[in-house]
């Protein structure tokens, strides 16, 4: 689960993390107004003549697409506003649909010294937590891994042990932060990695974070997700969730605990198993084909989830031909090939739907669904049902 950088700024505050103070412009009415009153009251506070309007949109790059304006007067900022709000903001993580801005965020100014990047993630290799840290603050750690990769400090952190003063120290020494400062910089560093424990978090990163002209750490802009297994225990986290930042069918997938990506292809793809889920996709792509979708119907599918599964995939008016793929371990083929069938049924059924059994109860799921009497296109294994239903998605 996704967060906007104000609701980040708002968490990452409650664990004593420096942020710049802000005001939120939610909705289209008098946008203009509501931003310029929100300059004024950060004015007064915080004796700031300098404001900036950022685009809340769940993705990154927002600045070069347009959606990040410093302002210097109040003039600029009614004028950044009107701009920004309702605009379709296209950059690398949105695709090439782009997302919608629904949210603003006024920002005091801040006097940058230096910028920095500083990111946390789970690292399944060392089997630990990976803090990360560059004086590249302000572009993208994908770029500076490619074509600065001696920049990147990584530091291990075992779960066990947690977050130690002597992490801290080694990140701020590749920094360059000041010895004066290298105290705030460990307990700076150790409010994120708290966060990020605490609340369950799958990344955190900062980017940049600055050191500012009056030397003092500011996360300047933040990125937080969350692992969605742990949302049960985080409702606090739950309540941030926009639904105006998800596609429909994301989140009628979320409602029945299915896990749903839309994709941008034309063969809808239903699996049980994420690992089976992306062995399929591949091979899709194998044979000549793109899938529309993954999606992983988990390991105990029932006829109901199966129905809402094709109804989410035929939501999309991309998909000209389904593959179903299961194996069948604790779902029973029999089971799936009945709820398969009923599900086909419901939905009237009216693109060509490829179906690959394998496990337990084989023979009697191929057997229940040559006998349904519906158009259903049988596969021995997964390279003759990717061939099978590559072709459907073509028209042969």
């Amino acid at each position: 689960m996704n967060i906007h950088e104000y609701q980040a700024k708002h968490l990452l505050k409650r664990f004593n993390v420096a942020v710049p103070e802000g005001r939120l412009v939610d909705g289209p009415d008098q946008v203009a107004d509501r931003a310029v009153q929100a300059a004024k009251e950060l004015q007064a506070e915080r004796k700031n003549s300098v404001w900036v309007v950022k685009a809340q949109i769940h993705a990154g790059g927002r600045g070069k697409a347009g959606g990040v304006k410093v302002c210097k007067t109040l003039d600029e900022v009614k004028a950044a506003a009107s701009a920004i709000m309702g605009k379709v903001l296209v950059t690398p993580q949105t695709g090439a649909a782009g997302k919608k801005v629904h949210k603003l965020w006024i920002e005091e100014g801040s006097a940058i010294a230096k910028e920095f990047y500083l990111g946390i993630v789970l690292d399944r290799a060392v089997s630990g937590v990976v803090m990360m840290a560059s004086t590249e603050g302000g572009m993208e750690i994908e770029e500076v891994a490619e074509k600065h990769p001696e920049k990147i400090t990584k530091v291990v952190i075992d779960p066990t042990i947690g977050y130690q003063p002597y992490h801290g120290r080694k990140i701020a020494k590749s920094l360059g932060i000041p010895a004066d400062k290298t105290r705030e910089a460990v307990e700076f560093f150790g409010g994120i990695y708290k966060c990020f424990v605490d609340k369950d978090c799958s990344q955190v990163e900062i980017n940049p974070l600055i050191l500012t002209t009056d030397q003092k750490l500011i996360a300047l802009d933040a990125k937080i997700n969350f692992d969605d297994n742990a949302l049960f225990r985080n409702k606090d986290v739950v309540d941030m969730r926009d639904l105006l930042e998800e596609n429909a069918q994301d989140i009628e997938a979320s409602k029945y605990e299915l896990a749903y990506i839309a994709l941008d292809g034309n063969i809808g793809c239903l699996v049980n198993g994420a690992g089976l889920a992306m062995a399929t996709m591949d091979i899709i792509k194998l044979h000549g084909g793109d899938p529309a979708n993954f999606l992983d119907v988990g390991g105990g599918a029932n006829k109901e989830k199966v129905t809402q599964a094709f109804k989410i995939i035929l939501k999309d008016p991309k998909v000209k031909a389904i593959l179903v793929n299961i194996f069948g371990g604790i779902m029973k083929c029999d089971v799936i090939a009945e709820g398969v069938i009923a599900a086909a049924k419901e939905v009237q059924l009216s693109v060509p739907l490829v179906v690959r059994l394998e496990g337990t109860n084989v023979d009697l799921g191929k057997k229940i669904l040559a006998e349904s009497g519906l158009k259903i296109t049988p596969a021995n294994d997964l390279a003759d049902a990717a061939q099978k239903v590559v072709a459907a998605a073509n028209g042969k």
